[in-house]
């Protein structure tokens, strides 16, 4: 089996400086102000601290490892001090260990402590962002870069406004039902390898396509081919929520497990996430196309409540009740 490339390997992944400037390139806009070596440093904590207490010079506790942000009202503090007693906080902040600073509202440090930083290795970035605007948006860039992730070998599709993911063993048509579903009005998010990651925030997952391949499917007999060009852009997806899996198995290999009311509800554990599993058994002749469609529409209205093995017992013993009752009339 192939490895997955790299920015789809399991784990929760490190990442460095660098990496972090430019997941945020366009919605931070980070300038390098001090950088160098620094920027393959790896981010140990993907957390944003102000230093209001370590610039008084309390640095008990100090979290050295976070993005140390610099806004209005640590620069206040610092320009109500002499100059002597600035270059004295900020160089206390290098000698504890601060590795990464981040100036907002435009604001940069003076030019013999860009050169404080340099000799020490530190980074300092500046935006042009409000510092509560920052913070917002630079949470979720976190949490994104260093949420758990793993890859799985399956077709993720968007049928019914629901990430459904198509697994099962090569050449049993994960790709040409996918590409069905999109003949049909659906999307494509990834095809044969899918990149999940994990939302800590929420315990949900998402899919996407590696970079890589990102809008390419295989289809045997066809060959490689580009999914926007020939279908149009709305055939494609980026992330989108992992909501159902389901499992493509050979007629002959589950004979006798089959399911036919669907009463038993399994679930595949991803991430330490329990998702839907549905097991579709596969064999000549079968539409495929219409099973998964048919499928995640049936799976959104169980999410919506409504459950029809449920519904259609309670509506055959209410039925069995009324025959009861009925023939104890008669024999009366």
């Amino acid at each position: 089996m192939p490895k997955p490339p790299k920015d789809c390997m399991a784990g929760t992944p490190l990442f460095t400086i660098a990496d972090f400037i430019e997941a945020g390139r366009e919605r931070l806009a980070l300038e390098v102000i001090v950088g160098g070596k620094g920027l393959d440093r790896t981010i140990e904590e993907p957390i944003v601290n102000r230093p209001g207490l370590a610039l008084t010079g309390f640095y008990e506790n100090f979290a050295w490892k976070r993005l140390q942000v610099i806004g209005n009202s640590e620069m206040a503090f610092v320009k109500s001090m002499p100059m002597e007693e600035r270059d004295r906080l900020f160089k206390g902040l290098l000698e504890h260990k601060a590795r990464l600073l981040i100036y907002t509202c435009g604001r940069r440090p003076r030019e013999v402590l860009c050169e404080m930083a340099a000799k020490k290795g530190v980074v300092i970035l500046s935006t042009q962002m409000r510092t509560f605007e920052f913070i917002h948006v630079c949470t979720f860039i976190l949490e994104a870069l260093g949420s758990p992730r793993t890859s799985m070998y399956g077709t993720m599709i968007e049928v019914c406004g629901l990430g459904v993911l198509i697994e099962g063993d090569p050449g049993l048509g994960k790709s040409e039902t996918a590409l069905g579903l999109i003949k049909r009005g659906y999307a494509l998010v990834a095809d044969d390898l899918t990149c999940v990651r994990k939302n800590m925030a929420t315990n949900e997952l998402y899919a996407s396509a590696s970079p890589s391949t990102e809008g390419y499917m295989e289809i045997r007999g066809i060959g490689i081919m580009h999914v926007p060009s020939v279908f149009g852009v709305n055939a494609l997806r980026g992330e989108k929520k992992l909501q159902l899996v389901i499992t493509f198995r050979r007629f002959r290999d589950i004979i006798g497990e089959i399911d036919r009311i669907g009463q038993s509800r399994t679930t595949k554990n991803i991430l330490g996430v329990d998702v839907p599993n549905i097991t579709i058994p596969v064999s000549s002749g079968r539409d495929l196309v219409n099973l998964v469609e048919t499928a995640a529409l049936q799976h959104r209205l169980v999410m919506a409540g409504h459950d029809p093995v449920t519904e259609l017992s309670r509506r055959l013993h209410d039925r069995a009740r009324k025959l009861g009752v009925s023939s104890n009339k008669k024999q009366r």
